[in-house]
């Protein structure tokens, strides 16, 4: 029984594999030969690239494993191609024919494990007048109200995520306090539940109606708690328990994330819109031009990759680690410049020190930097002249170098306190230092952004903070 169960399963996982590379190559083919029927949000990515054809398999992959069933993978495979392609394909006689396809290889399983029962002894065939029905299910929705709130479109991304359509929908509130949502839930095809005033009310009736709904509904397949109090937790374990599959909702600042409990896949969906994710030739070519403009800025060849990606999400308002993933599963934000030696160049000067990125260019690099040695830093860049030349965090630390040198005599050895020296840089440039971390959204203060910086070290005194050179 176990090699059975062993050959099952593997056979299984071929079938996986062979839907999702047959999903990924018959998308290249339609981009080549009908991009319109792709959806306008995908329609510009380049799915013939291999790193695209490895995310989108991988994806496809996570996805279907989690099928129980035949039915199941066949009906989730169908809610990704309607996600990737416009409706008007998906009802169309082509696409039928692909699906088709998609069907014949997710029933090869089928058909292996009838001809593997058909010579075992001990897994008889059935009679000759059973026949298989198809597994039928449904997915039930409670959600909070009071805790969390979802908008069609949210409902919408749930529904995706579901192998069983949404059937059921109950709303646990307070009505009487919640003004006019009674009725707009109402319109969108919910069961309302009131409840009296009172702290987590609507959370313990959730979970009380919710314990036996699988007693109503025995039909019940999958369920969306929705409700961002963990309390719920012990809901989840119950109807787990019961063989349900529990999706677990819950909002978390500008996004709604859902977490599988049976597989612990996260999904997520963004509450607000997200600018386009360029490809990763175009974001080489963002890059290169964020560095150039820099280094004639500061007329500096080496740039921290810090403060590169902090004008990537100024310039384009994105973060840099956020554009990088999709190209570069598993990796560091730094990894896409070493990924093109021949456009990029980067260097760390100690372990503990940030990076640093240069353009690549057929004349010798200019030498790295070196920041640990505060006497370089004297000699090479002068300090700030005046607040209007700060336009930088470099421009910023040079000043603040040039004023803990002053004040401590060239020593590394001797210290002085936070507060004198931002008494000195309001003198010399009639701001407080204070504002201008805000001012370049630093969000750290004060004594956090000296341990930022390379060439200064702190200290903790009795009466406070104490900075000196490196």
């Amino acid at each position: 029984m176990p090699a059975h169960n062993s050959l099952l399963a593997t056979q299984e996982s071929a079938t996986v594999s062979a839907i999702s590379r047959y999903i990924a190559h018959s998308l290249v083919t339609i981009q080549s030969e009908h991009p319109e029927w792709i959806a306008e949000k995908y329609r510009k990515t380049q799915w013939a690239k291999p790193d695209f054809q490895s995310i989108l398999i991988e994806k496809l992959t996570k996805r279907l494993k989690v099928a129980i069933d035949t039915d199941s993978r066949l009906r989730c495979a169908k809610k990704y191609l309607e996600i990737l392609l416009i409706p008007e394909f998906i009802n169309s006689p082509q696409f039928s024919k692909l699906f088709a396809k998609i069907q014949q290889l997710a029933e090869s399983q089928n058909s292996a494990a009838k001809s593997n029962n058909s010579v075992s002894p001990t897994l008889p065939n059935p009679p000759a007048h059973q026949t298989a029905s198809p597994t039928v299910g449904i997915a039930i929705l409670l959600l909070d109200v009071e805790n969390l709130q979802l908008n069609i479109e949210t409902e919408k991304f749930l529904e995706g995520i579901s192998l069983y359509p949404i059937q059921i929908k109950v709303a646990f509130a307070n009505w009487r306090s919640m003004g006019k949502k009674d009725a707009e839930f109402h319109e969108r095809g919910y069961q309302l539940i009131h409840v009296p005033p009172g702290k987590d009310s609507a959370d313990l009736k959730m979970a009380t109606v919710g314990a036996s709904i699988f007693v109503h509904y025995p039909t019940a397949k999958e369920i969306f708690v929705c409700s961002s109090d963990r309390a719920l937790t012990h809901l989840s374990n119950t109807l787990q328990a019961h063989g349900l599959t529990v999706f677990q909702v819950r909002k978390q600042a500008d996004k709604i994330i859902v977490l599988n409990s049976r597989t612990g896949q996260l999904e997520t969906h963004y509450l607000t819109s997200k600018p386009e994710i360029p490809p990763i030739e175009q974001l080489v070519i963002q890059l290169k031009q964020l560095i150039k403009k820099e280094q004639e800025r500061t007329s500096n060849q080496w740039v921290k990759i810090s403060t590169i990606s902090a004008l990537f999400r100024e310039t384009y308002g994105l973060a840099l680690n956020q554009v990088v993933a999709p190209h570069l599963l598993g990796t560091k934000t730094r990894d896409i410049f070493l990924k093109y030696p021949t456009e990029f160049v980067v260097h760390k000067p100690s372990e503990t020190s940030q990076a640093y990125v240069t353009i690549f260019e057929v004349k010798l690099s200019p030498k790295p930097p070196i920041l640990n040695n505060p006497e370089i830093l004297k000699n090479s860049i002068a300090a700030p002249s005046s607040l209007k030349a700060i336009n930088s965090f470099e421009d910023l630390e040079r000043a603040l170098v040039k004023i803990v040198r002053d004040l401590t005599g060239n020593s590394p050895e001797n210290y002085v306190f936070l507060s004198n020296v931002g008494s000195e840089f309001h003198r010399q440039y009639g701001q407080q230092i204070t504002q201008i971390i805000k001012d370049f959204n630093l969000s750290r203060k004060f004594p956090k952004f000296l341990q930022s910086c390379e060439s200064l070290q702190l200290k903790k005194a009795e009466k406070g903070w104490q900075v000196s050179l490196k």
